[in-house]
């Protein structure tokens, strides 16, 4: 049985896209709502790092910069060897609403992984976006 390539996440935001762009692009944005500390090079081809509560750390690569629409980056595969060359897509868009902004998340290249790894990446990663974008919510709520 073949399993899904890609998580998908849809979350309305009463924010203005710049604002909301701001928070997915920056190193203060992306370490406010994502990780603890974050660097970016926000260009195709520029790197950029998270690190998560405690020692987790997450290197990504920038691949699609269309400003104030889409973001997109490529990074390791949860639960996969360090060092394994394989990663997923990660892209977001932003779409303007007459009360803000609708941002869609989306994470594809899954299918690649054997059944035994695809479960924990798959889950783990569809319960991570569910609750981080949750705090992307909270995190511009507040600010």
């Amino acid at each position: 049985m073949a399993f899904p390539d890609r998580i998908e996440r849809t979350v309305e935001i009463a924010h203005p896209p710049a604002r909301v762009w701001a928070a997915l692009t920056t190193a203060e944005g992306l370490a406010a709502w994502f990780g603890d500390e974050a660097t970016i090079d926000l260009r195709p081809g520029g790197a950029a790092w998270l690190r998560f509560g405690g020692d987790a750390t997450a290197d990504m690569r920038v691949e699609r910069v269309e400003e104030p629409k889409v973001f997109g980056f490529t990074w390791h595969i949860f639960g996969l060897p360090e060092g394994d060359p394989r990663r997923t897509y990660v892209e977001f868009t932003l779409e303007p609403t007459s009360t803000g902004t609708r941002l869609t998340v989306v994470e594809s290249g899954f299918a690649q992984l054997p059944d035994d790894d695809y479960r924990k990446a798959y889950d783990g990663n569809a319960d991570g976006w569910a609750k981080e974008l949750g705090e992307l919510v909270d995190y511009l709520d507040a600010a």
